[in-house]
């Protein structure tokens, strides 16, 4: 069984990479359109509700059941509050750090899930999320340069500049984990794709909130900010897409560990595209968290 599980065909592996492509290049056309004056609460409103209404197409189209119970509807209300602020919080460390940190910060996510499970329902971590953490913390220590020496800052400068960007991806992490325990105890028998429906719509409607309270969506000022928007708008709804159309017919789980390539596309993505630069010891550390989290989503195969 564990050999037949790691085995996936060429076409998934290749699906697979290129959801994380497309992930990674959403971000990086994020930080376009923030740079030209797009706001997080508009980004969020934009790639929201186009994936929600994807998405529901697809619930539609294969006419899946919609039927809930209170207790999972109770859970879809709470995920959806959680993705929604992890959406938020996610983009607003994009538009404060260079891509790839804020992704390789969120990545952090699996030792969230963790800690929320065994808080929640008293679930003992698994030993290996407790032997890869020291590993990982190293390598978000490196990819953070937390005492400031690659920057040449020094740490009280370097953490003035990066600091709230990494707690924002932080809390990103955090919300994103605890969403993923909801999701597992609360939400049990009802279909992903309806799942998924559900919680665009409500990230949506969250971030159509924000927006009017602060008067409008924040447009571009320019074409290379048009392009940032709907970029990201585009690249995240078909990832999405094809997540919930395609990975299910190739026999693969949409959480696959491959996908947690992300940060090294955003990585050389982000240099192409806005000439953003980290240090080598700083790449070093990008791929220890990588691999260490790759390692994790691995555990059952």
């Amino acid at each position: 069984m564990a050999s037949s599980a790691r085995s996936i065909s060429a076409a998934a592996f290749a699906t697979l990479l290129l959801i994380a492509l497309m992930m990674g290049a959403n971000h990086v056309a994020a930080r376009l359109a923030f740079n030209d004056g797009v706001n997080v609460a508009t980004a969020v409103l934009f790639r929201s509700t186009v994936t929600a209404a994807v998405v529901l197409a697809v619930v539609v189209g294969y006419r899946l059941p919609w039927r809930t119970d209170a207790r999972q509807r109770r859970a879809l209300l709470i995920v959806g509050g959680l993705i929604g602020a992890q959406s938020l919080c996610l983009y607003s460390a994009v538009a404060r750090l260079p891509v790839a940190l804020a992704l390789l910060a969120f990545n952090s996510y699996p030792f969230w899930t963790a800690l929320w499970a065994r808080v929640v329902y008293g679930e003992r971590p698994d030993r290996r999320v407790l032997m890869a953490m020291p590993v990982l913390l190293l390598g978000l220590a490196l990819a953070l340069d937390v005492s400031g020496a690659a920057s040449g800052l020094g740490a009280a400068d370097h953490w003035g500049r990066i600091g709230a960007g990494v707690a924002f991806a932080l809390t990103a992490a955090a919300s994103f984990g605890l969403a993923l325990v909801i999701i597992q105890h609360g939400t049990a028998g009802v279909d992903g794709r309806v799942r998924t429906a559900a919680t665009m719509a409500l990230v949506a409607l969250m971030a159509l909130v924000g927006v009017m309270a602060q008067g409008g969506p924040a447009l571009p000022a320019s074409a290379v900010g048009w392009w940032g928007l709907v970029g990201l708008t585009v690249l995240y709804g078909t990832a999405f897409t094809i997540m919930f159309t395609v990975l299910p017919r190739l026999g693969v789980v949409g959480n696959s560990a491959i996908m947690n390539v992300e940060p090294i596309f955003a990585l050389v993505l982000a240099w192409a595209v806005l000439g953003q630069t980290i240090a080598a010891v700083q790449v070093a550390g990008g791929l220890i968290v990588v691999a260490a989290v790759m390692w994790l989503g691995l555990r059952r195969a």
